[in-house]
């Protein structure tokens, strides 16, 4: 069941005093009174504090009816986060009606504006994008299994994988998340949310999602890092098929863009593509854990089980 909240209340505790607060005006000046909007890492929103530390402002949307709730969500929950593969919240500012959140500075932004800007593309080798791969995997697993209490993100795609100096991977944007009871497998919910295109068709089409719901957006992001493309929603162009069908044929690595293509690693991109479609099964069992998805990542003569057709979904 979800959270239930009356317009004043949240469902998190949240008490200021064991977390940051920054004053408005600090964080105005801080970034040139230009801050993230809370879809694009792209854009600025990036300053120093007065002693010198790099940070990223991200503003929750004034007309959201979600804002603060999503606000407690990233702070609470997100604050006591710690992996090299998640984003660090450093704080947050509640004054009148801005809801803003203070990360710790990435500077070279999303995932995103390189596999899909042709001008940037050749900067991720494939031994880069492998990595990528493995340390969003690692960064989910600490959520699903090492984290206490387990955490859902139920939003994962490339535009909220942020990379730091060296190009690692961390995961961002825990507005959406789902905390876990330790007892919780599983939970369904009305009010759908998240990507088309990442979403699994569980969650898309009925609202239920668990582990395997991100697995299944896990799944994707592979297809983007190793393919270079954009998962599309046209049926003739469907991302989720077209490394199952070169695959299926005994040719995953044609999917590679020819700009990062290395012979050298064309059995390990087999491999990855496989993965790849493992975590987009149409049925939540026939997906691996993220645990599992890191052993065949990391095993070199991994048996890995024969994928089936995956499973897409178009918008609604």
């Amino acid at each position: 069941m979800e959270p239930v909240t009356t317009k004043n209340e949240s469902p998190y505790t949240f008490k200021p005093n064991e977390f940051p607060l920054f004053e408005f005006l600090v964080l105005a000046k801080a970034t040139d009174h230009f801050f993230l909007t809370e879809t694009s890492w792209d854009k600025a929103g990036l300053g120093k504090l007065p002693e010198g530390q790099e940070i990223a402002v991200k503003r929750l949307s004034r007309a959201s009816r979600q804002g603060l709730e999503e606000l407690m969500n990233e702070v609470v929950v997100f604050s006591k986060l710690q992996h090299r593969n998640l984003v660090r919240v450093l704080g947050c500012c509640i004054e009148g009606e801005e809801r803003l959140l203070v990360y710790e500075y990435m500077p070279n932004k999303s995932l995103d504006a390189y596999l899909f800007d042709p001008s940037k593309q050749k900067i991720l080798d494939w031994k880069t994008r492998f990595n990528i791969m493995e340390g969003i995997s690692r960064g989910l697993l600490y959520l699903h299994r090492d984290s206490s209490p387990k955490i859902i993100h139920r939003d994962l795609k490339a535009s909220n994988i942020l990379l730091d100096d060296n190009l690692n991977p961390k995961i961002s944007d825990f507005g959406l998340a789902r905390v876990f009871e330790a007892n919780e497998d599983a939970a369904e919910t009305r009010r759908v949310v998240g990507t088309y295109g990442y979403m699994s068709p569980g969650y898309a089409m009925e609202g239920y999602f668990s582990e395997k719901s991100d697995v299944f957006s896990l799944g994707v992001i592979f297809q983007e890092i190793i393919s270079g493309r954009r998962n599309s929603y046209k049926e003739e162009n469907i991302l989720n098929l077209l490394p199952y069908n070169l695959w299926n044929d005994g040719e995953a690595a044609s999917l590679v863009n020819p700009t990062f293509f290395d012979e050298c690693f064309e059995k390990e991109i087999a491999k990855c593509v496989q993965i790849g479609l493992l975590c987009v099964q149409e049925l939540p069992n026939d997906r691996p854990n993220v645990s599992n998805v890191i052993w065949m990542l990391t095993t070199e003569n991994a048996n890995l089980p024969e994928a089936k057709q995956p499973a897409f979904i178009a918008r609604r």
